[in-house]
């Protein structure tokens, strides 16, 4: 496998904190990873291609080709608060070993960068229809977990995949 890194840019940051947009169930991580980009004005400095990414192109109506990719987009935050690093994709990859590549990739770039807290996003499949969606988190520590709780988010059962 490998992962190709493009850094247009290598932008000086405060204490970032890395939100992850990949696509996946309702493309829900997706979706808030692109709002975040402009609600921000977020500013691209790297990609991400690999070949354990899909082999394909998307094309528009206007002719443009797109191909696979992660992108990473920071946003400076206001008066001291802490900085954003935005990773958006439109693929994530296909394969066990190229998902292990092309999270070691990502977090090489979120370290180097001096994060050291990462926000993942994604869809969570229900069965029966909803009413009233909740958020629901997890985390790898008691202190980040209740933090999340306090925000008013439900713990989080079951498996996690990709």
């Amino acid at each position: 496998m490998v992962c190709k890194v493009q850094v247009y840019e290598k932008p000086v940051l405060n204490n970032p904190v890395l939100i992850e947009g990949l696509p996946g169930i309702g493309f829900v991580a997706n979706i808030a990873a692109l709002q975040i980009i402009k609600k921000y004005n977020a500013k691209l400095f790297a990609e991400i291609k690999s070949s354990s990414f899909q082999d394909l192109a998307m094309t528009t109506g206007n002719g443009q080709t797109y191909f696979p990719t992660n992108q990473f987009y920071y946003a400076k935050g206001k008066d001291g608060e802490r900085d954003l690093i935005i990773l958006y994709g439109n693929t994530q990859a296909l394969t066990t070993i190229g998902q292990y590549e092309l999270c070691g990739k990502i977090l090489d770039i979120s370290e180097e960068l001096g994060c050291r807290y990462i926000l993942t996003v994604g869809g969570l499949r229900k069965d029966e229809k909803i009413e009233k969606p909740d958020i629901y988190c997890t985390a790898s520590d008691k202190k980040t977990l209740q933090d999340a709780l306090d925000l008013g988010t439900k713990v989080m059962k079951g498996h996690i995949f990709g």
